[in-house]
């Protein structure tokens, strides 16, 4: 498969970017049991609004990256909501006040792992192409 798109290295930096925030996401939830958890104490509050952050840090980058490759990168991994993923950074930027911590607490259990699988896979693919293309 050739990826036909340039800035090739800028996507695998983004990529790499959120990659880190996820290994993040999950450090600072790790004693997180329950939404309300994020209510209960002045750190849970700080690790609701970080996480929101970095959700929002990693939309803007999978925006970024849909653009920058024309819609046809992260169509390798249909099983990821892309849409959802962008869409979340929006409502986190646009209505800070009305993050609902059942959701940040829903994506954050169930939906981190299968976009680490996918950025995990997007990065390979990604260098295989940057290896070839210095063949070249």
């Amino acid at each position: 498969m050739e990826l036909l798109f340039s800035n090739k290295h800028l996507i695998l930096n983004i990529l790499r970017q959120i990659k880190d925030a996820l290994r993040q996401i999950d450090v600072w939830n790790k004693d997180i049991a329950d939404a309300d958890d994020y209510a209960i104490s002045p750190d849970g509050m700080k690790t609701l609004a970080a996480t929101s952050m970095l959700l929002e840090a990693i939309g803007e980058g999978v925006k970024k990256i849909d653009k920058k490759t024309g819609g046809v990168f992260l169509i390798l991994r249909p099983e990821i909501p892309w849409n959802d993923v962008k869409g979340i950074r929006d409502h986190i930027a646009h209505g800070y006040f009305d993050i609902d911590s059942d959701t940040i607490f829903d994506v954050v259990k169930n939906d981190l792992e299968p976009l680490d699988n996918a950025v995990g896979y997007l990065i390979e693919q990604l260098k295989r192409e940057i290896d070839k293309d210095g063949l070249k």
